[in-house]
């Protein structure tokens, strides 16, 4: 359950501001149009005139993903923030829940990955292919179903879709994931797809606090419609 702004607050200090990202909302927009920006902007403004509310967005989840994602309160924290995900500083932890059995236990995969010019949508492609990037992630089981597995992500690169896309070209897309082939439905079913949700959830930010220097590690809880077996 989010709190009535969409969104619930996992770490509040000084120019840092970590959130609970809700599936089906984007994490910024162009004007008009709903996002988390948006929401975080009335949530520290209050009755403030949106655009005198100062919001920065050092990085960014997919529309149907949840799970934890930092904000800035002034500039200064935004470039702080930014430098250390440019320099791979930020460790980022992701569980995703996939279908099919995944084998071995744990391994890595790396691929080359392009994102479509134009499109909302990224592809596997050669290792020649002029637009592609090299996107490796570390992967390990946690638990294995009938349907497939809850597996534990530690990405080496953010590339776009990423996850989504390594994981459905082994044949293990996300549970709810249709855009990437998915056939299991997962969480609340809405008319709008854009809404609706799949599992893939940002589990664990570490940062270091631009103003205290300390290292800050913050989890964020999965919603009650995901398997249960711990």
């Amino acid at each position: 359950m989010f709190a009535p702004l969409g969104f619930d607050v996992l770490y509040e200090q000084n120019g840092c501001l970590v959130v609970n990202k809700p599936p089906g909302v984007l994490t910024q927009a162009p004007p008009g149009i709903d996002s988390l920006e948006v929401r975080i902007k009335a949530y520290l403004g209050g009755n403030c005139p949106s655009e005198q509310v100062y919001v920065g967005v050092p990085h960014r989840l997919d529309r149907p993903a949840t799970g934890a994602i930092i904000f800035a309160k002034d500039l200064r924290t935004t470039r702080k923030l930014g430098a250390q995900f440019e320099n791979r500083r930020v460790h980022k932890t992701y569980w995703t829940c996939v279908q099919g059995a995944v084998s071995p236990d744990s391994g890595r995969w790396e691929d080359s990955i392009y994102k479509v010019a134009g499109e909302p949508r990224a592809e596997i492609v050669g290792v020649g292919h002029p637009e592609g990037r090299q996107a490796a992630l570390h992967y390990r089981v946690l638990h294995a179903f009938e349907w497939g597995a809850w597996l534990e992500i530690e990405l080496e690169t953010g590339r776009t879709h990423q996850i989504r896309v390594q994981a459905a070209s082994r044949g293990h897309p996300v549970l709810g994931d249709k855009q990437y082939g998915s056939t299991v439905a997962f969480g609340p079913p809405f008319e709008d797809e854009r809404l609706q949700a799949i599992a893939l959830h940002a589990r664990s930010l570490a940062f270091r606090d631009p103003e205290t220097r300390q290292m800050v590690t913050v989890v964020a809880p999965v919603a009650d419609y995901w398997p249960a077996w711990e």
